[in-house]
């Protein structure tokens, strides 16, 4: 959590509930009531979620036997997933949709800057993505950024461009905003633009 404040450099809004649940059968089912999908089974990988009120995650320790992908001992990017949520919470408490259910065509956003602040997009994650630039891969629209196997790296960076670009402080003015709409007027540029220059931006300045 002061990760996080020191970010933004201002504390949560409000208190918010952390649940930690001790199987994935618990996890799923708050996310069945909470997403009214009464059907609803996660995929193996899913651990956690934060939203303005609360942050729900499998027991860390559990992990390796309750996860496929995440490993409690690996304790950096334990940290990291942890605070990517705690990031969640935080923009959930500023947006105006807190549980992120009305929001449009902002999934890259709302992802990609939990991602890129909690330390996710690294230098790996970076030197695919120039990659997918080079080799001409890269989704032409920004919802499309959201999808495939280098969403979290597509998403990250974008949004490690805008706070580089346009500073901390309009990052911060983009956390109330729930439409593309929106955070394209604040940034005063267009998507074509926006993906035109974050794509020089990722060959040229790192």
């Amino acid at each position: 959590m002061q990760s996080v404040e020191s970010f933004f450099g201002e504390e949560y809004r409000n208190s918010f509930t952390i649940a930690l649940h001790p199987n994935r059968a618990s996890l799923d089912s708050t996310w069945r009531k909470d997403w009214n999908m009464p059907t609803f089974k996660s995929e193996c990988w899913m651990v956690a979620s934060g939203v303005g009120t609360r942050m729900d995650i499998i027991a860390p320790a559990k992990w390796d036997l309750q996860s496929c992908e995440h490993h409690y001992s690996n304790k950096e990017k334990t940290s990291q997933l942890i605070t990517h949520e705690l990031f969640h919470v935080y923009h959930g408490q500023f947006n105006a949709s807190p549980d992120f259910s009305d929001v449009n065509n902002i999934d890259w956003f709302v992802e990609g800057l939990a991602t890129y602040a909690s330390g996710q997009c690294d230098t790996s994650r970076i030197a695919s993505i120039k990659k997918m630039i080079a080799d001409n891969r890269v989704p032409v629209s920004l919802d499309k950024f959201w999808t495939g196997p280098m969403k979290y790296g597509l998403s990250g960076s974008i949004v490690l461009y805008i706070d580089q670009t346009y500073g901390r402080k309009k990052l911060m003015e983009l956390l109330r905003f729930n439409t593309f709409t929106q955070i394209l007027g604040a940034l005063g540029t267009t998507e074509p633009d926006l993906i035109s220059n974050w794509k020089f931006y990722i060959e040229r300045k790192i």
